[in-house]
């Protein structure tokens, strides 16, 4: 069974920084292409950032420059480092693969605001 635990969402100020956690179980992590993805309320659920099995990273527009994805695969861990961060990056986020496939864990909160 395929699981996904994301931690590390918080309440910033814009211009902040937040380093976001997602444990993943149930697949071959190391072989997988993964992301990160976020939905703001009234808006649909978006891939921010990806990453493959080989590491390399790929980005949104509206995020790129600001944020770092990357991963361990000894730990199965896949992480989201978020610099000046935006009101508008207010999102509930999420990680899964890249075909957003698998079922989705809980979420992490992040609200951007002063």
């Amino acid at each position: 069974q395929v699981q996904f635990v994301e931690s590390g969402g918080d309440l910033v100020q814009p211009g902040g920084s937040l380093r976001l956690s997602c444990t993943a179980s149930g697949f071959i992590f190391a072989f997988s292409g993964v992301g990160w993805y976020r939905q703001a309320p009234g808006n649909q659920r978006e891939l921010v950032a990806a990453i493959t099995s080989g590491g390399g990273g790929i980005y949104a527009d509206s995020v790129k420059g600001r944020f770092t994805i990357s991963r361990d695969n000894a730990k199965t861990t896949l992480y989201l480092r978020m610099n000046s961060l935006k009101p508008e990056d207010t999102a509930l986020y999420y990680c899964n693969n890249l075909q957003g496939s698998f079922a989705w864990g809980q979420g992490t909160q992040v609200t951007v605001s002063s």
